[in-house]
């Protein structure tokens, strides 16, 4: 597989998994974008990706409005020449429960992550179809957006809107070659760093050992790098009949998410009135109700996260 001569737009690609996007791309050929809303964290993306051997630019700036989108568009194109690849990683956290969540808590969320991916998107696809470019487009998603998670109401719903913003471009897209999806990481960030259930997995990252099987394998949770190959995949021309997708990604598991299916469907003569259902929906549903959030198996033993020291009080 080779992305020589395509290049790449990756957002948020300063640190973590959009850095490990961007220097995968590259390594397969592809000129990238770089782009983080921090001047010197993006220099020196680009600056790791060069010395990779592979060619980068940076573009300092927050993504969520149509100017930043066209600012991104234009660097590819007077950098490098072209435009093949758009992959939307940029974003915020403002974790917080429902009654303590601000408006300006949502809104920021939902500004970097959905509206973000939309700019992006609309004017990668507006490049592509100019110019007759099979182009990919590749947003990233979560298992918040699939799940749900406490606290995350603004980042679930992101998420779960890039997902089916995914399926209807791949109807509209497909007519023009361009394909469209969405991929769901599972792997330690700065995020998954702050919870105790995956300590031992991100210590082992951080010693640059390889995290317990039990994450990898049981878990599928993993590092940045074992998210980046589905992404140059996806960008590849391999990967043209693949769209409308939402894939996961993780350790050492793959997983291609369903899209919503009817559960359980009964038909009632007539139609469903309240006291119809009162009589009836526990007998028929209440062994199909859908359960939500993510359910971790038990850590073994040997991978608890050590107690805190307890303060001694004198």
């Amino acid at each position: 597989m080779s992305l020589s001569g395509k290049v790449a737009i990756v957002t948020g690609s300063g640190r973590g998994l959009g850095l490990a996007y961007a220097r995968e791309l590259a390594r397969h050929g592809a000129a990238v974008v770089v782009n983080d809303v921090d001047a010197e964290v993006a220099g020196e993306a680009v600056r790791t990706i060069e010395a990779g051997g592979g060619r980068a630019v940076a573009v300092v700036a927050p993504v969520g409005s149509t100017e930043a989108a066209k600012q991104l568009v234009e660097a590819a194109v007077t950098e490098f020449g072209r435009l093949d690849i758009l992959v939307t990683n940029a974003g915020i956290l403002r974790d917080k429960s429902l009654l303590k969540m601000t408006d300006e808590d949502f809104d920021a969320v939902i500004n970097v992550h959905l509206r973000g991916t939309f700019t992006c998107a609309r004017e990668a696809f507006g490049y592509f179809k100019e110019n007759g470019i099979g182009g990919r487009i590749i947003a990233i998603g979560s298992p918040t957006g699939q799940r749900g998670n406490f606290g995350q109401t603004n980042y679930a719903g992101a998420k779960a809107g890039i997902v089916g913003m995914v399926r209807t471009w791949a109807l509209e897209m497909k007519k023009a070659g361009v394909t469209a999806n969405a991929v769901i990481p599972v792997a330690a960030t700065a995020m998954t760093k702050t919870i105790p259930y995956f300590r031992k997995a991100v210590e082992a990252d951080e010693r640059g050992e390889a995290m317990p099987r039990f994450f990898r394998h049981e878990l599928g949770f993993g590092t940045a790098d074992d998210v980046s190959g589905l992404i140059a995949f996806l960008a590849s021309d391999e990967a043209a009949g693949i769209t409308g997708q939402a894939i996961g990604a993780g350790g050492d598991r793959l997983q291609l998410w369903t899209h919503p299916e009817a559960a359980a469907t009964e038909y009632r003569e007539g139609g469903w009135r309240y006291q119809d259902l009162v009589e009836n929906f526990d007998l028929l549903f209440a062994d199909k109700l859908q359960s939500v959030g993510e359910e971790f198996l038990p850590l073994p033993a040997e991978l608890q996260p050590e107690a805190a020291p307890v303060a001694q009080v004198r």
